[in-house]
């Protein structure tokens, strides 16, 4: 039997807030997603209120669960800074200035059992980042590590299609998602808990939110690496990552031509502002082989983000072709580096993750945690 939102919203009746009234007269909750057995809504408070609000977050969470139907459910706890607190603005008349890292003393929380987080990230949509995350991340199990990947693009989650997973996560203790594992990976999206078809309206504070409780309440197990597919640009996502994650690095993936470089230099930029490694750039799309007569040609240009990986001073880590077999067997669901290992294009990411590999394993452990703040 379907749950449906009506159904939900009588069970969250029974869900007392700190205040008493019951949580769907309170003007917190945000649109109920509601079908196919799983839902998904969100709870929005005052930034001052959020630790008296996480009971009532894990109440209605537990409350939903237990309904009949009801497969899986994810509530996020959201704040928001009412108007007029001090320090929301800058003065009148003064000009915001970017943000920049500054170190604080405590350490980041890492997620249990994980040794490395890689983020892979691009400074905009369209360029192949997940394409290139999934291959990375099989390319670094092919050396014998133990890898998970974390579908952190709520607006735009890839995963469920790129390794063709349909089924849903199945909870631990009613309080704990399991992952999924496909070739050898273990896999969280929030794509495995909403249809396809569901347009993801969430404010900043909302993606941080799931974000969040994706890191820290999957059962992840012991891994050597998780690679994060970031969602494209320099928003909260790669903040919320910057700040609560130990990142040992960044990979930014690009394409060769003067606008997708200018986004990839703004990543770039990003993630040195938050203190986090740029463990180098791959130039996806780089050059186009023709699958019958093997002619090559440079439809994007060729080169450019190896040019501009030098002029920064970051790593390149390698060029990526424009071939038919990638596009076709991640649309399938079938990623090259396990499906056709012995191919050229898997070689090409295999040899970028050993680089990666290299880097990790040479990087820095222990990153203070940086403080985003606004220069006056």
């Amino acid at each position: 039997m379907a749950v449906d939102k009506e159904q939900v919203l009588a069970a969250l009746a029974s869900v007392a807030t700190p205040g008493g009234t019951p949580l769907p007269r309170t003007g917190t909750l945000s649109e109920v997603v509601a079908g196919d057995g799983k839902v998904f809504f969100s709870i929005t408070v005052d930034a001052a209120d959020v630790k008296s609000w996480e009971p009532v977050r894990k109440h209605a969470e537990e409350v939903v669960r237990a309904l009949p139907g009801v497969r899986s459910a994810l509530v996020a706890l959201t704040a928001e800074r009412k108007a007029g607190v001090a320090s929301a603005r800058p003065p009148q008349g003064s000009r915001p200035s970017p943000a920049r890292a500054t170190p604080r003393g405590e350490s980041m929380q890492g997620v249990p059992g994980v040794e490395a987080i890689i983020a892979v990230a691009s400074g905009k949509g369209g360029v192949g980042k997940s394409t290139t995350a999934v291959n990375l991340a099989l390319g670094l199990s092919a050396l014998g590590l133990k890898v998970g990947i974390l579908d952190a693009d709520i607006y735009g989650t890839s995963l469920p299609k790129l390794l063709a997973i349909r089924e849903r996560p199945q909870t631990i203790g009613g309080t704990r998602l399991k992952p999924i594992t496909r070739y050898g990976l273990t896999v969280m999206s929030i794509g495995f808990l909403i249809d396809e078809e569901t347009a993801m309206i969430w404010r900043g504070p909302m993606v941080i939110s799931a974000l969040t409780q994706m890191l820290r309440e999957v059962e992840w197990g012991t891994l050597d690496v998780m690679v994060v597919d970031m969602p494209p640009g320099t928003g909260d996502a790669q903040l919320t990552m910057a700040q609560q994650v130990p990142l040992k690095g960044a990979v930014i993936v690009s394409t060769p031509q003067d606008l997708a470089l200018i986004d990839a230099r703004r990543g770039v930029s990003m993630f040195k502002r938050v203190d986090v490694p740029v463990l180098g750039i791959v130039e996806n799309m780089s050059y186009f082989l023709c699958p019958h007569c093997g002619t090559r040609a440079d439809i994007f240009g060729h080169g450019g983000a190896r040019q501009e990986a030098e002029r920064l001073g970051v790593p390149f880590l390698g060029e990526v072709p424009l071939h038919m077999a990638i596009r076709e067997k991640s649309d399938a669901g079938l990623p090259v580096v396990a499906t056709e290992p012995d191919s050229p294009n898997a070689q090409i990411y295999r040899e970028i993750a050993a680089k990666v590999h290299e880097q990790i394993k040479s990087g820095s452990s222990g990153r203070a945690a940086p403080k985003i703040v606004i220069e006056a």
